[in-house]
C-alpha cells in the first residue's frame, strides 16, 4: 500500500478576480493584443480569462490626447488567478518585453502595454504595485471594455464602473 501523501504545509493563495488592460499602437495591434491574452491565459495559476472586444482610441500623452500619434487598440481581460499581484505584474511586464516593448518615453508609443487594473479588492500604494491602477477610473478605453465583460464591476475607492463611464461621457 502506497504511503499517504503529507499535505503541503504552506497554505495556497485564494483565487481572486483580476482585471488587465491592454493597449498597443505600433505594429499589428490587434494580433499583438490577442497573442498577449493567449499568453496570459497560459500562465500558471491563471484561469477563466475573458477578453473584451477590441476598441480603437486616440493616443494620450502626458499633456493630453494626441490625434497625430498612431491610434491605440485597447481591450480588457477579466481573469481568475492565484498568483500574487507582484508576480502577476512581473509576468505582464515579461509578456510586454516578449512583444518588443521599449520603455524609452513615459506614455510614448508602444507595441504592447499591459496594466494591472484591479486585483480583487486589494488597495496598495506600493510604488511597484499601485492598486487599483491610479488612472483607471479616468480612462474610457479601460472602463468601457471592462463594463462590457462585467456590468457590476467596481473600483475600490472610485465606485461602480458603470457610474464612472456615465460621468466621463457627460
Amino acid at each position: 500500500m502506497p504511503p499517504i501523501p503529507t499535505p503541503d504545509p504552506r497554505p495556497g493563495r485564494d483565487a481572486v478576480r483580476a482585471v488587465v488592460a491592454f493597449g498597443a499602437n505600433l505594429g499589428d495591434r490587434a494580433a499583438t493584443i490577442r497573442q498577449a491574452a493567449e499568453r496570459i491565459a497560459r500562465l500558471p495559476l491563471v484561469e477563466d480569462l475573458r477578453l473584451s472586444e477590441l476598441h480603437e482610441s486616440v493616443a494620450v500623452r502626458l499633456d493630453g490626447p494626441d490625434p497625430d500619434a498612431p491610434a491605440y487598440v485597447n481591450a480588457v481581460a477579466v481573469l481568475t488567478t492565484r498568483l500574487a499581484p507582484q508576480v502577476l505584474l512581473g509576468l505582464l511586464h515579461a509578456i510586454e518585453d516578449e512583444h518588443g516593448r521599449v520603455r524609452a518615453e513615459r506614455w510614448g508609443d508602444r507595441t504592447l502595454d499591459l496594466d494591472l487594473i484591479v486585483y480583487g479588492d486589494v488597495v496598495s500604494d506600493d510604488p511597484h504595485v499601485l492598486l487599483p491602477h491610479p488612472r483607471a477610473a479616468e480612462r474610457l478605453f479601460v472602463l468601457e471594455p471592462w463594463l462590457s465583460l462585467d456590468p457590476d464591476a467596481e473600483i475600490a475607492g472610485a465606485g461602480r464602473v458603470a457610474d464612472l463611464v456615465e460621468a466621463l461621457r457627460r
